[in-house]
């Protein structure tokens, strides 16, 4: 490969290019963590508060982000594919930052069209940056340069940094704000990351071009039709074991941005009493995977260069393994901040539990994320690189959606009725409070009333139990009669009342639930209806059975991960004498690992 001079110009060791794409990549990931990071919160949002979500449940907030995450990597099997068929690297990262630019835009109109629009386009638009940028980042070094390992890692770091501005900032930003300005501040972060790659082209000259068609040297025409040797087809049955890694990893990882990001808004404790902030948005908790990774990625590198100077078992497969196990304990944390919560009715989890998994997660997606595309690079025969790469993406997308079927099913099909009284018999179990409301001509204001009179959403805590067999709601605390004030559908009252029977629910030990008064988002848009105190939805879930529903969500993530991890351990010399020596080969001295870190990224 013959480099432009303007490519080949340096800056800290390295070629200016690194940089253009370092900053490009930064602003990228900051538009999509900070965007990910509010979006099941937008989702499960109520429809007619102040600043409205789409009002959906959390079971199926989570069903949408397993779809949306699987189909984000999906798409980069397509977009790795139009590169290589048709418009190179450097032309598919520049359409895929354009339809980012164009997606994150359209989120930030408060119209639901908009929402699905735009997570359509992000969607095409990550397919077509995320599998090109990093090749393009190997294409910044002559073969045999020795500097590509540490251009990964300054890549990686880029990555991280996007990733941890982006959870403070959007999550702050959409809880002070608005949701849409959450959003917008997302998007502005990819037109400065889409201005910057369009200032650097120059500084890209040959690099990620289209080789494809007429292009193609006689090398790789030649290695295209050779049939696949016993070595290599040896080594292609490892990979697709190694994509089951990658399957059950993110599976159980990427709950980060669905179950976990709602537990952390509804079960732990984020008060702080700052006279500027009472409460840590839940959003900003999901800074603490790319902090943590700032802060040990470099660490944990240091640690296999040591264990493997001592002779110690330290192959991609060993490593992958442990960094599954680690990961997996990080949900016994969850498990003890369950409990906590439990202990008490209504409780809470102190907010410790959830940076001590965070941290067992980080550590192991350190072990394991960052040497499976280095893995593939060993391993993947010549003929089929890009195809095993593309495989890769999708392992990752069906691990999204796999953490999105676990989430959803952690969740628990809400009980639905229908209010039967006149608003005025529901204001004795409410208290007035200041809310944000719009006037006349749409300006914001602040009013001290009863949340009915406003149309907005309320909530009362009852006891749930049978006496004389028959369903009996009251007031937590005052213990007032709460049955005439709804109706449940008759299936679901059926369903409810076999639950109290067969767990033996009475007056002296009640079950609880948090009954959710919402004014139907149809009736909301018509202004007679405004404070009539009519077409108002009850919904709620009995707290102890979802308490107990997330609780074994998390046991079962950590014996199933654990599990797994530990029969790859003991599958590991069978499994490495089907790789016939791929990684016996590296010149020592030399940090592979550099290279596994920074393609990593692709962990998003």
């Amino acid at each position: 490969m013959s480099l432009d001079s303007s490519v080949k110009r340096e800056f800290m060791g390295h070629p200016i290019g690194l940089f253009i794409l370092f900053f490009t990549e930064m602003w990228e990931r900051f538009s999509y963590y900070g965007m990910r990071g509010i979006l099941t919160l937008y989702i499960v949002a109520s429809a007619s508060a102040a600043d409205p979500g789409l009002g959906w449940s959390s079971k199926d907030g989570i069903w949408l982000y397993g779809w949306y995450t699987m189909l984000v990597y999906v798409a980069s099997i397509p977009g790795g594919w139009i590169a290589d068929k048709f418009l190179g690297q450097k032309k598919t990262v520049m359409y895929g930052g354009l339809l980012l630019c164009l997606g994150h835009g359209v989120l930030a109109i408060p119209q639901d069209w908009a929402f699905f629009t735009g997570l359509l386009l992000i969607i095409l638009g990550v397919g077509g940056l995320k599998p090109n940028i990093s090749t393009m980042v190997g294409g910044l070094y002559e073969e045999g340069d020795i500097r590509r390992d540490s251009g990964f890692t300054i890549f990686y770091i880029g990555i991280n940094i996007g990733a941890f501005l982006a959870s403070i900032s959007v999550g702050m930003v959409a809880y002070y704000y608005g949701w849409h300005y959450g959003f917008g501040l997302a998007g502005i972060g990819m037109l400065l990351g889409q201005a910057v790659y369009i200032w650097g082209q120059k500084f890209l000259k040959g690099v990620g071009e289209f080789t494809g068609g007429d292009k193609a040297t006689p090398e790789m025409k030649a290695a295209a039709k050779r049939p696949l040797t016993k070595i290599e087809k040896d080594r292609v049955i490892v990979l697709l074991i190694s994509f089951l890694i990658v399957i059950v990893f993110w599976g159980a990882f990427e709950q980060a941005g669905g179950l976990m990001n709602l537990y952390t808004d509804t079960k732990i404790d984020r008060y702080i009493g700052l006279s500027w902030l009472e409460e840590i948005p839940a959003a900003v908790f999901q800074s603490l995977n790319a902090a943590y990774i700032i802060i040990f990625g470099t660490m944990v590198g240091a640690f296999w260069v040591w264990w493997k100077k001592r002779g110690r078992e330290s192959s991609s497969l060993f490593k992958m393994a442990v960094g599954t196990i680690i990961m997996g304990l990080g949900y016994v944390f969850m498990m003890f901040a369950s409990k906590e919560a439990a202990s008490e009715t209504f409780g809470k989890a102190a907010m410790f539990w959830i940076f001590l998994a965070y941290l067992f997660h980080t550590l192991g997606e350190l072990s394991t994320s960052p040497v499976s595309l280095s893995f593939i690079t060993k391993l993947a025969p010549l003929k089929y690189a890009s195809i095993m790469m593309g495989i890769f993406f999708a392992a990752t997308g069906f691990g999204n959606k796999l953490a999105g079927s676990i989430g959803e099913a952690s969740q628990l099909t809400p009980y639905n009725g229908d209010l039967s009284v006149e608003k005025q018999e529901l204001t004795p179990f409410m208290e007035k409070d200041s809310m944000e409301v719009k006037d006349a001509n749409n300006q914001v204001m602040i009013t001290y009333d009863y949340p009915i009179n406003e149309d907005k959403n309320f909530t009362i805590k009852s006891n749930v139990f049978l006496q004389n067999e028959e369903i009996q709601f009251e007031e937590f605390e005052t213990r007032k009669d709460l049955n005439h004030l709804f109706a449940l559908d008759q299936e679901r009252k059926d369903e409810l009342k076999g639950v109290l029977t067969e767990n033996e629910v009475t007056e002296e030990s009640p079950y609880h639930a948090r009954l959710n008064f919402e004014k139907d988002e149809d009736a909301l848009k018509v202004a007679e209806n405004k404070g009539d105190g009519k077409n108002y939805k009850v919904s709620f879930v009995l707290e102890e059975e979802q308490n107990e529903q997330e609780y074994k969500t998390f046991m079962w993530l950590t014996i199933f991960t654990v599990s797994f991890g530990i029969l790859l351990i003991i599958f590991l010399k069978r499994l490495k004498k089907l790789t016939h020596g791929a990684e016996e080969k590296e010149v020592e001295g030399l940090e592979a690992e550099g290279f596994e870190i920074a393609d990593t990224e692709i962990k998003d």
